[in-house]
C-alpha cells in the first residue's frame, strides 16, 4: 500500500509511483533512504542516474523523480506524468 503522506513513507517502494526497480536506481546514485529525497534535486539525480549507467534514461523517470522529491518535501500524490508538462517546458532538451 502506497503512503499518503511523507511521514508515512518506511521505504521507497511506499512512496507513490515508485516500484522496485526505481528504488534500486535511488540506491544505485546514493539515495539510501526516502528522507534522503527532501530537498534533493530531481534533474541532478536523473543525471547522476543517467551518468552512472551510461546511459539516456526516458524522460519519464525525471518526471518519476520530480514526483517522489515533491511527494517527500510535503505535496500531496501525485502521478508521475502530472509534471510531464512542466518538466518538458522546464527542461526541454531532456
Amino acid at each position: 500500500m502506497k503512503a499518503k503522506f511523507a511521514h508515512q513513507v518506511s521505504t521507497f517502494t511506499d512512496i507513490p509511483n515508485i516500484g522496485p526497480a526505481m528504488a534500486k536506481d535511488f540506491e544505485l546514485i546514493g539515495i539510501r533512504t526516502p528522507a534522503d529525497l527532501k530537498k534533493k534535486d530531481a534533474l541532478a539525480l536523473y543525471r547522476k542516474l543517467c551518468r552512472m549507467t551510461k546511459k539516456r534514461h526516458d524522460p519519464c523517470v525525471l518526471d518519476t523523480f520530480i514526483a517522489a522529491v515533491d511527494f517527500m518535501n510535503g505535496a500531496p500524490s501525485r502521478p508521475w506524468w502530472y509534471y510531464t508538462k512542466d518538466r518538458k517546458k522546464n527542461f526541454p532538451s531532456i
